[in-house]
C-alpha cells in the first residue's frame, strides 16, 4: 500500500446495499457486499453493512436484535423505523432498518415477477434512513459506498439535504453500477417525497424522458463511480453497453473505475464446502466424480458417460436465455450432454425449461426457483457451466465454477471476457471455452467445441481443470483498488467543499447556484 493512501487509513466505511447474502440475495450483489465489507475488515477499516429488514430475514438464525427507533424526514413527513443489529460471520456490524409497510413483504423488489409499484418510495425511505443512523449513531463514515439504484439517493443526499451544516458534509460517496441494464426509473412524482425538486429534476440529473432516473442521479451526484470489472467499465462509456447513460458516464470518465469482483472463497471451495455431497481438490478429484454421480440421481437422469452442463442464473434475456432457446432443442437431440438448470425469472422463459425437462427426461432436469444449497451443488457435480449473457458486468458464477474444476462456456463481455482464459487446442490450455457474438449459432458451435474436446481430448480437459482450480480471484487483490478509489472520492469531496480553506457561507452559496442547487432547498 503507497504512503499517500496510508493517511487515510482506517477508513470508516459504510456499505448501504439493497441486498447482503445470506441474510438477503436475489443475485450476485448479495455476495458482492457481504465479501467486499469482510475484507475490508480483515484489511483493517471499520467498515459496516445497513440493509432494509425484509420479513424474509430469519432474525432468530442472525441473531438480529432490536437497537433503536429513528426518525426518518420525507415528503415533509415523519417517518419512524426500527432498527436492528446483527453481525455477519461475527465480524462485520449490520444495521437493519426495518419499516413494515415498505419492507415486511414477501420478496425484495418483486413477487411473482411483478414488481412492487412504491420501489422508489421504499428505498428513499431507506437511503434517507442510511444517513439518518449514521448521525443517530454518532458514527461519521468517510465513505459511504452505495450500489446500484435502489441506494443511489445517497449520493443526491449527501449533495443536497447534508451538503453543509450536517456532521456528514465531508462524507464521500462510491456509487458502484454492478447491472446499468436496471436503473430505478420512476414517475417524476416521487421527488417531491424524496425531498428534490425542479431544481434536481433536469436532463443531467434526475430526468429521464419524463420520468425520475435514480441511478443516473447518481452518476450526477458521486464523487466517485465504479463497475465490476475493468472490460466492464469500457463497455458502459459506449453508446451500446451504456444502456441510455453512455453520455452521463463519459462526463464523468475520470471518476469511473472497473474493479473485478473477488470470490467468496470461505463460502466457496470444494476442499471445505460444507454443502456439497463430497469434498475434493485438485490434487484428489475423486470427490467431484462422487458430486456428479449424486447429482445425476437428485435430477433423476439417466447414467451415461456424457458431460453433465450446469446452469443457474437469473431466467431474463441479459442472461442470453434467447440464445438458449434458439439452440438447445436441436442440441439436446444431437449432441450427448445432460443439462440441469437451476433458475427463476420471466415466465415464458421458464416454461421454456420446464417444457425441455418433460421432453428430454432423463437428460434435462430442471428446478425453477432458487436454492443456495443447491446451486453448491450444482457447481461441484456439472462438467461444464453455461454463460451466454448478452452482457455481464462481472458474474460470480463463473469464478465459484473454475474453483470447482467445472469449465465455464461464456460470451467474451465483461467480467467474463477478463475472468475466463479461452481454450488453446494447441497445448491444451485455457480455463474454458469462449465465443464472442452473440448468436444461437456462436453458442451452439463452441457447445459442440466443448463436447468434442470432452470425447477426444480427455487430457486437455484435466489440464484445463487443474488450471482453472488453480486460479485466485480472492477479494482480497481487490481491495487495494477499492481504497485508491475511496481515496479519490474524499479527495473529490474535499476540493468541492474547499474543507482545506473553509469557504465563506456566500461562496459556498454562489457554488450552490452554478450546479443548479438552491440553498434555500438544501440547508435546513
Amino acid at each position: 500500500m503507497d504512503a499517500n493512501m496510508k493517511k487515510f487509513d482506517p477508513l470508516k466505511i459504510l456499505l448501504a446495499a439493497s441486498e447482503c447474502a445470506p441474510l438477503a440475495k436475489s443475485g450476485g450483489l448479495g455476495d458482492v457486499v457481504a465479501g467486499l465489507a469482510k475484507e475490508l475488515k480483515n484489511a483493517g477499516h471499520d467498515a459496516r453493512i445497513v440493509l432494509p429488514l425484509y420479513r424474509s430475514i430469519n432474525r432468530e438464525k442472525y441473531g438480529i436484535t432490536f437497537k433503536a427507533p429513528a426518525c426518518v424526514h420525507l415528503g415533509g413527513l415523519e417517518s419512524w423505523v426500527g432498527v436492528f443489529t446483527c453481525e455477519l460471520d461475527g465480524l462485520v456490524p449490520v444495521w437493519l432498518v426495518e419499516h413494515e409497510d415498505f419492507f415486511g413483504r414477501g420478496g425484495i423488489y418483486d413477487e411473482n415477477n411483478q414488481e412492487y409499484g412504491d420501489n422508489a418510495y421504499r428505498y428513499a425511505l431507506f437511503s434517507k434512513a442510511c444517513l439518518q443512523l449514521c448521525k443517530d449513531f454518532d458514527w461519521i463514515p468517510d465513505v459511504i459506498h452505495v450500489h446500484d439504484w435502489s441506494t443511489a439517493p445517497i449520493t443526491a443526499y449527501l449533495k443536497t439535504w447534508d451538503r453543509v451544516l450536517s456532521p456528514l458534509s465531508a462524507t464521500a460517496s462510491v456509487l458502484t453500477i454492478h447491472n446499468i441494464g436496471y436503473q430505478g426509473v420512476y414517475d417524476a412524482s416521487v421527488l417531491p417525497y424524496m425531498g428534490f425538486g425542479n431544481e434536481q429534476f433536469q436532463p443531467d440529473i434526475f430526468e429521464d424522458h419524463g420520468r425520475a432516473n435514480l441511478l443516473k442521479a447518481g452518476v450526477w451526484y458521486a464523487d466517485a463511480l465504479t463497475t465490476v470489472s475493468p472490460t466492464h467499465a469500457e463497455e458502459i462509456l459506449t453508446s451500446g453497453g451504456g444502456m441510455g447513460l453512455a453520455p452521463y458516464l463519459n462526463r464523468r470518465a475520470s471518476d469511473v473505475f472497473g474493479i473485478l469482483n473477488g470470490a467468496d472463497y470461505t463460502q466457496w471451495d470444494p476442499r471445505h464446502d460444507p454443502l456439497i455431497t463430497t469434498n475434493y481438490s485438485a490434487d484428489a478429484m475423486s470427490g467431484k466424480a462422487e458430486c456428479k454421480r449424486h447429482l445425476r440421481e437428485q435430477f433423476a437422469l439417466t447414467e451415461s458417460k456424457a458431460p453433465i452442463i450446469g446452469l443457474v442464473s437469473r431466467l431474463v434475456e441479459q442472461k442470453g436465455t434467447d440464445l438458449l432457446r434458439g439452440m438447445l432443442t436441436h442440441a439436446l437431440e444431437q449432441m450427448d450432454f445432460q443439462l440441469i438448470l437451476l433458475g427463476t425469472g420471466d415466465t415464458h422463459i421458464q416454461d421454456y425449461f420446464s417444457w425441455l425437462a418433460l421432453r428430454f427426461s432423463g437428460k434435462v432436469g430442471t428446478v425453477i426457483g432458487f436454492s443456495n444449497e443447491l446451486s453448491h451443488r450444482i457447481v461441484a457435480g456439472s462438467d461444464f457451466f453455461l454463460m451466454p449473457s448478452l452482457y455481464e458486468p462481472c458474474g460470480l458464477t463463473q469464478l465459484y465454477s473454475m474453483r470447482y474444476g467445472t469449465l465455464p462456456i461464456v460470451r467474451e463481455t465483461g467480467g467474463l471476457k477478463d475472468t475466463v482464459k479461452a481454450y488453446n487446442r494447441d497445448d491444451g490450455s485455457g480455463t474454458g471455452f469462449t465465443f464472442s457474438e452473440p448468436t444461437s449459432q456462436a453458442l451452439q458451435d463452441t457447445l459442440g467445441w466443448a463436447l468434442d474436446t470432452w470425447v477426444n481430448r480427455p487430457e486437455h480437459i484435466h489440464s484445463m481443470q487443474q488450471e482453472a482450480m488453480a486460479c485466485d480471484f480472492s477479494w482480497d487483490k481487490s481491495i487495494p483498488d477499492y481504497l485508491r478509489v475511496y481515496r479519490q472520492a474524499i479527495k473529490n469531496r474535499r476540493k468541492l467543499l474547499h474543507l482545506e480553506s473553509p469557504t465563506p457561507r456566500h461562496k459556498l452559496e454562489r457554488n450552490f447556484m452554478l450546479e443548479g442547487i438552491t440553498p434555500d432547498i438544501i440547508i435546513e
